[in-house]
Protein backbone atom coordinates (compact mmCIF):
# COMPACT_ATOMS: atom_id res chain seq x y z
CA UNK A 1 0.00 0.00 0.00
CA UNK A 2 1.50 3.26 -1.13
CA UNK A 3 -1.20 5.71 -0.02
CA UNK A 4 -1.23 7.95 3.06
CA UNK A 5 -4.50 9.46 4.22
CA UNK A 6 -4.57 13.11 5.30
CA UNK A 7 -7.63 13.84 7.44
CA UNK A 8 -8.15 17.60 7.21
CA UNK A 9 -10.60 19.89 8.97
CA UNK A 10 -13.50 21.19 6.92
CA UNK A 11 -14.12 24.09 9.31
CA UNK A 12 -13.63 27.69 8.22
CA UNK A 13 -14.00 29.19 11.69
CA UNK A 14 -13.51 28.45 15.40
CA UNK A 15 -16.31 29.52 17.72
CA UNK A 16 -14.91 31.47 20.67
CA UNK A 17 -16.46 31.66 24.14
CA UNK A 18 -18.36 34.86 23.36
CA UNK A 19 -19.80 33.41 20.16
CA UNK A 20 -17.36 35.20 17.86
CA UNK A 21 -16.44 33.19 14.77
CA UNK A 22 -12.64 33.28 14.49
CA UNK A 23 -11.61 32.63 10.85
CA UNK A 24 -9.41 29.56 10.56
CA UNK A 25 -9.02 26.24 8.74
CA UNK A 26 -5.92 24.05 8.47
CA UNK A 27 -2.38 25.37 9.08
CA UNK A 28 -0.33 25.48 5.88
CA UNK A 29 3.04 24.25 7.21
CA UNK A 30 1.39 21.29 8.94
CA UNK A 31 -0.08 20.13 5.64
CA UNK A 32 2.76 21.09 3.30
CA UNK A 33 5.84 19.84 5.18
CA UNK A 34 4.55 16.25 5.65
CA UNK A 35 3.03 16.24 2.15
CA UNK A 36 6.40 17.05 0.60
CA UNK A 37 8.18 14.46 2.77
CA UNK A 38 5.71 11.69 1.95
CA UNK A 39 5.63 12.49 -1.76
CA UNK A 40 9.44 12.51 -1.87
CA UNK A 41 9.37 9.05 -0.29
CA UNK A 42 7.09 7.79 -3.07
CA UNK A 43 3.70 7.84 -1.37
CA UNK A 44 0.45 9.00 -2.91
CA UNK A 45 -1.70 11.30 -0.78
CA UNK A 46 -5.46 11.16 -0.40
CA UNK A 47 -7.22 13.97 1.48
CA UNK A 48 -10.42 13.31 3.42
CA UNK A 49 -12.65 15.93 5.04
CA UNK A 50 -16.03 15.77 6.78
CA UNK A 51 -18.60 15.71 3.98
CA UNK A 52 -15.87 15.90 1.35
CA UNK A 53 -15.74 19.70 1.49
CA UNK A 54 -12.68 21.39 0.01
CA UNK A 55 -10.63 22.46 3.06
CA UNK A 56 -9.77 26.07 3.79
CA UNK A 57 -6.27 27.22 4.71
CA UNK A 58 -5.92 29.50 7.71
CA UNK A 59 -4.83 32.73 6.04
CA UNK A 60 -2.62 33.51 9.03
CA UNK A 61 -0.46 30.50 8.25
CA UNK A 62 0.57 32.11 4.96
CA UNK A 63 1.69 35.37 6.63
CA UNK A 64 5.37 36.37 6.52
CA UNK A 65 5.67 36.38 10.32
CA UNK A 66 4.89 32.67 10.43
CA UNK A 67 7.15 31.75 7.52
CA UNK A 68 10.42 33.53 8.33
CA UNK A 69 9.66 36.51 6.12
CA UNK A 70 8.05 37.29 2.78
CA UNK A 71 10.22 34.88 0.77
CA UNK A 72 9.22 32.02 3.05
CA UNK A 73 5.58 33.05 2.82
CA UNK A 74 5.75 33.06 -0.97
CA UNK A 75 7.34 29.59 -0.94
CA UNK A 76 4.64 28.28 1.39
CA UNK A 77 1.89 29.69 -0.82
CA UNK A 78 3.46 28.09 -3.89
CA UNK A 79 3.93 24.76 -2.11
CA UNK A 80 0.30 24.79 -0.99
CA UNK A 81 -0.81 25.44 -4.57
CA UNK A 82 1.08 22.33 -5.70
CA UNK A 83 -0.75 20.21 -3.08
CA UNK A 84 -3.55 19.67 -5.59
CA UNK A 85 -5.09 16.75 -3.68
CA UNK A 86 -6.53 19.33 -1.27
CA UNK A 87 -8.89 20.41 -4.04
CA UNK A 88 -10.31 16.89 -4.50
CA UNK A 89 -11.04 15.44 -1.07
CA UNK A 90 -12.98 12.26 -0.42
CA UNK A 91 -15.69 12.08 2.20
CA UNK A 92 -14.29 11.16 5.60
CA UNK A 93 -17.42 9.07 6.15
CA UNK A 94 -16.49 6.82 3.19
CA UNK A 95 -12.86 6.15 4.13
CA UNK A 96 -11.69 2.54 4.36
CA UNK A 97 -8.62 2.35 6.59
CA UNK A 98 -7.48 -0.82 4.81
CA UNK A 99 -6.66 1.28 1.72
CA UNK A 100 -3.92 3.25 3.47
CA UNK A 101 -0.44 2.62 4.84
CA UNK A 102 -0.67 5.45 7.37
CA UNK A 103 -2.98 8.22 8.58
CA UNK A 104 -2.02 11.84 9.26
CA UNK A 105 -3.97 14.73 10.78
CA UNK A 106 -2.66 18.30 10.24
CA UNK A 107 -3.83 21.00 12.63
CA UNK A 108 -4.90 24.60 12.63
CA UNK A 109 -7.75 25.73 14.88
CA UNK A 110 -10.25 24.07 12.52
CA UNK A 111 -10.17 20.64 14.22
CA UNK A 112 -11.22 22.34 17.49
CA UNK A 113 -14.49 23.14 15.71
CA UNK A 114 -15.35 20.01 13.72
CA UNK A 115 -13.06 17.00 14.25
CA UNK A 116 -13.27 17.31 18.05
CA UNK A 117 -16.91 16.22 17.82
CA UNK A 118 -16.82 14.14 14.60
CA UNK A 119 -17.85 10.55 15.33
CA UNK A 120 -16.62 9.27 11.94
CA UNK A 121 -13.18 10.71 12.62
CA UNK A 122 -13.29 9.29 16.14
CA UNK A 123 -14.01 5.81 14.81
CA UNK A 124 -11.25 6.10 12.22
CA UNK A 125 -8.76 7.19 14.87
CA UNK A 126 -9.75 4.31 17.13
CA UNK A 127 -9.38 1.79 14.30
CA UNK A 128 -6.05 3.29 13.21
CA UNK A 129 -4.71 3.13 16.74
CA UNK A 130 -5.79 -0.49 17.12
CA UNK A 131 -4.52 -1.46 13.66
CA UNK A 132 -0.89 -0.69 14.45
CA UNK A 133 -0.60 1.46 11.32
CA UNK A 134 1.44 4.65 11.74
CA UNK A 135 -0.83 7.45 12.93
CA UNK A 136 0.42 11.04 13.02
CA UNK A 137 -1.41 13.99 14.63
CA UNK A 138 0.00 17.51 15.05
CA UNK A 139 -0.67 20.79 16.87
CA UNK A 140 -4.44 21.41 17.27
CA UNK A 141 -5.40 18.22 15.41
CA UNK A 142 -5.22 16.12 18.62
CA UNK A 143 -8.60 17.77 19.31
CA UNK A 144 -9.89 14.94 17.10
CA UNK A 145 -8.77 12.48 19.79
CA UNK A 146 -11.62 13.79 21.96
CA UNK A 147 -14.14 12.08 19.65
CA UNK A 148 -12.37 8.68 19.83
CA UNK A 149 -14.70 7.17 22.41
CA UNK A 150 -14.86 3.39 22.84
CA UNK A 151 -18.04 1.42 23.49
CA UNK A 152 -17.31 1.45 27.22
CA UNK A 153 -17.28 5.26 27.21
CA UNK A 154 -13.53 5.66 27.69
CA UNK A 155 -11.20 7.43 25.30
CA UNK A 156 -9.23 5.13 22.97
CA UNK A 157 -6.09 7.21 23.59
CA UNK A 158 -6.28 7.14 27.39
CA UNK A 159 -2.89 6.16 28.79
CA UNK A 160 -1.01 7.06 25.59
CA UNK A 161 1.79 9.59 25.70
CA UNK A 162 1.06 12.38 23.26
CA UNK A 163 1.50 16.10 22.74
CA UNK A 164 -0.34 18.94 21.07
CA UNK A 165 -0.69 22.70 21.15
CA UNK A 166 -0.13 23.70 24.77
CA UNK A 167 -1.96 26.12 27.05
CA UNK A 168 1.22 28.22 27.13
CA UNK A 169 1.28 28.44 23.32
CA UNK A 170 -2.43 29.30 23.12
CA UNK A 171 -1.85 32.01 25.71
CA UNK A 172 1.10 33.44 23.81
CA UNK A 173 -0.93 33.31 20.59
CA UNK A 174 -3.49 35.53 22.32
CA UNK A 175 -6.53 33.28 22.16
CA UNK A 176 -6.46 31.29 25.41
CA UNK A 177 -8.63 33.71 27.35
CA UNK A 178 -11.19 33.82 24.52
CA UNK A 179 -11.46 30.06 23.92
CA UNK A 180 -14.36 27.90 25.09
CA UNK A 181 -11.82 25.29 26.13
CA UNK A 182 -8.12 24.58 25.80
CA UNK A 183 -6.74 21.55 24.01
CA UNK A 184 -4.19 20.54 26.64
CA UNK A 185 -6.83 20.66 29.40
CA UNK A 186 -9.33 18.53 27.46
CA UNK A 187 -6.73 15.93 26.49
CA UNK A 188 -5.63 15.56 30.11
CA UNK A 189 -9.29 15.18 31.13
CA UNK A 190 -9.62 12.42 28.50
CA UNK A 191 -6.88 10.47 30.25
CA UNK A 192 -3.92 10.91 27.92
CA UNK A 193 -0.38 11.38 29.26
CA UNK A 194 0.22 14.87 27.87
CA UNK A 195 3.87 15.75 27.18
CA UNK A 196 4.58 19.48 27.17
CA UNK A 197 7.70 20.94 25.58
CA UNK A 198 9.02 24.47 25.25
CA UNK A 199 6.60 26.83 23.49
CA UNK A 200 7.07 26.88 19.69
CA UNK A 201 10.06 24.51 19.75
CA UNK A 202 9.77 21.26 17.76
CA UNK A 203 8.57 18.39 19.94
CA UNK A 204 7.54 14.93 18.73
CA UNK A 205 6.25 12.16 21.00
CA UNK A 206 6.18 8.52 19.87
CA UNK A 207 4.08 5.95 21.73
CA UNK A 208 3.64 2.64 19.92
CA UNK A 209 2.19 3.45 16.46
CA UNK A 210 1.10 6.95 17.53
CA UNK A 211 3.29 9.93 16.60
CA UNK A 212 2.23 13.39 17.77
CA UNK A 213 3.72 16.86 17.36
CA UNK A 214 3.23 19.90 19.59
CA UNK A 215 3.12 22.79 17.11
CA UNK A 216 3.69 23.80 13.47
CA UNK A 217 7.48 23.44 13.72
CA UNK A 218 6.96 19.82 14.79
CA UNK A 219 5.25 18.77 11.56
CA UNK A 220 8.38 18.04 9.50
CA UNK A 221 10.06 16.01 12.32
CA UNK A 222 6.76 14.17 12.83
CA UNK A 223 6.68 13.23 9.14
CA UNK A 224 10.23 11.88 9.43
CA UNK A 225 9.15 9.68 12.36
CA UNK A 226 6.15 8.38 10.42
CA UNK A 227 8.38 7.51 7.47
CA UNK A 228 10.69 5.57 9.83
CA UNK A 229 7.70 3.54 10.98
CA UNK A 230 6.70 2.90 7.38
CA UNK A 231 10.21 1.57 6.81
Amino acid sequence: MSKILFVVTGATYWTLADGTLHPTGFWAEEAVAPYEAFRAAGYDIVVATPGGVVPTVDKGSLAPEFNGGQEGADKMTAALASFTELQHPVRLEDVNLDDYAAVYYPGGHGPMEDLAVDADSGRLLTRALESGKPLGIVCHAPAAVLAAIKSDGTNAFAGYELTGFTNAEETQAGLADRAKWLLQDRLVQAGVDFQEGEPWAPKVVVDRNLVTGQNPSSSAPLAAELLKKLG
